[in-house]
């Protein structure tokens, strides 16, 4: 017999993802479910590092109701229009993977097989000038949007950079307005069912137990509930994404804020760095196989835009996920139900997706299999595409100048990605999949930034003519050029209209 009432929630662990958690839940449902609870405690930090995101992030804040530019400023954010990743393919080389569109599609063909024609006819002009997001973040240029266009224009998207504790804060004071209850404690006991496993209540430091029907696990790599708790096995990646610790620390910023995340690759790894309005944070994710961690401390320092703000923080991971996001009435969200390092920005996303999918499965009855097991069908696939696009930053260089480079780039890859290289090497076609958080201009972005280069294109674009194809070409980079001149600089973006407090730097 399926419930009537509606269902007890209880979130463990604040910070980003409980309070994402909780935020949301607490506005999409409207009341209609039971009561949402979050359990927190001062006495257990959050890992903190996860301060750059992806578009998506827009439509979670407007779901929310948030106003940007006060979500902004009070976070201490800056704009991003994509990430630079320097030397990656070689020592010395960049380029950045953009958010929007290179060019427009012609004819239902997609831009980049014209701008492949126009350079087996000789045309070097790169195909980063056909896209907006480049050409200003090359700029130092920030707008939401850019000037109206032709029905081809190129589209602009972009996503923040923002202080994780602050915008974990920020939530956590929206969901408290919501009703949310905020609990501080620390879990001492956790009681499950004797006929089922399922868990029931949650037994506090304090001498308070918390029931509920369905317990959203956001404690973070401890993973207390999901992994520790119910002893759900974790899916081990790291042969393929061999980094395994990480050094977090911020630095002192200057006058300019660059629109996009840097990830600088080193000799066992790379090192990001994401720019705040009142800082820049800086992490060096590594590989302690092949560097120890007293070196990648000092490779770190040693590549700061200004003094070190803190001690650098370590962090240890392991890549992967856990076998099951959803086991019994337990629900893993974030680093709780699995890790992909930060190098497309994606663990703030990979929480929002899970949250979507919980509203768009949301049982009645917590035993529902059937619900537990297509969430946890769709959470597979997304971690296995994302963990696709990551390997191949690995696996497709050129760099040989340390052991680390060479296993990366010789090491057997996934078949799916196998898949996928193939395809685009052979007529630059990118593989679709359903679900598929990376678009066409990004696999197209890393594959060509990669070395990727595929030996044609769609025949299709030869149907046009040379000088026509021209001509178009000129107009989309001519509009380009135009748009992003009517940009101000991001730093004065930001002072207009979104600018922290001063007392909050």
């Amino acid at each position: 017999m399926m419930q009537t009432k509606p269902l007890d929630i209880t979130i463990v662990g604040g910070g980003t993802a409980g309070w994402m958690t909780a935020a949301l839940l607490a506005k999409a449902t409207k009341g209609r479910l039971g009561r949402i609870t979050l359990i927190e405690s001062a006495e257990i930090g959050t890992v903190g590092v996860g301060e750059a995101t992806i578009p998506p992030i827009q439509f979670f804040n407007q779901l929310l109701g948030i106003d940007e530019r006060d979500f902004v400023a009070r976070t201490q954010a800056s704009f991003k229009l994509g990430i630079e990743f320097r030397n990656w393919t070689r020592t010395g080389h960049s380029y950045i993977h953009p958010f929007g569109s290179y060019g427009a599609n012609i004819d239902a063909v997609s831009f980049h097989h014209y701008w492949l024609r126009a350079r087996a006819l000789g045309d070097t002009t790169d195909i980063g000038d056909y896209c907006p997001a480049i050409v200003a973040a090359r700029q130092g240029r920030f707008a939401p949007e850019i000037p109206q266009g032709p029905a081809s224009a190129p589209l602009l998207s972009y996503a923040y950079h923002f202080d994780a504790a602050l915008y974990a804060a920020y939530l956590r004071d929206f969901a408290t307005r919501l009703g949310v209850t905020r609990i501080e404690g620390r879990i001492t006991g956790i009681r499950q069912r004797a006929e089922d496993g399922y868990i029931s209540n949650l037994d506090l430091a304090d001498g308070g137990s918390v029931g509920g029907d369905l317990f959203i696990d956001c404690s973070g790599f401890r993973s207390l509930l999901l992994g520790q708790t119910l002893g759900v096995g974790f899916k081990d990646w790291s042969r393929w994404l061999p980094c395994d610790r990480a050094l977090a620390v911020p630095c002192e910023g200057g006058r300019e804020i660059t629109p996009y995340t840097r990830s600088t690759a080193h000799t066992a790894g790379w090192q990001w760095r994401i720019p705040l309005q009142h800082r820049i944070g800086n992490g060096h994710v590594y590989s302690s196989a092949f560097m120890a961690d007293e070196e990648a401390e000092a490779l770190l320092l040693g590549h700061l835009d200004g003094r070190p703000l803190a001690d650098a923080r370590p962090l240890r991971f392991t890549a992967g996920r856990r076998d099951k996001a959803w086991v019994r009435n337990v629900l893993g969200v974030g680093l709780a139900g699995g890790f992909l390092e930060p190098l497309e920005s994606t663990s703030i996303h990979l929480i929002q997706t899970a949250l979507f999918r919980l509203l768009a499965l949301m049982p009645t009855d917590v035993r529902d299999q059937a619900t537990r097991d297509e969430f946890n069908r769709l959470s597979e696939i997304e971690y296995e595409q994302i963990r696709d696009f990551l390997i191949l930053h690995y696996n497709a260089t050129e760099r040989d100048d340390s052991d680390f480079w060479n296993y990366c780039r010789t090491m057997p890859i996934p078949d799916s990605l196998r898949h996928k290289i193939d395809l685009f090497r052979a007529r630059g076609r990118v593989a679709r999949f359903d679900g598929q958080l990376f678009a066409e201009a990004s696999w197209l972005a890393v594959f060509l930034g990669q070395g990727v280069d595929p030996v044609g294109y769609d025949p299709m674009a030869d149907i046009m003519p040379a000088a026509e194809l021209q001509q178009r070409l000129f107009r989309h980079r001519d509009y380009v050029q135009r748009a992003v001149a009517t940009m101000p600089a991001h730093r004065d973006f930001i002072d207009r209209h979104c600018k922290a407090p001063a007392t909050a730097a």
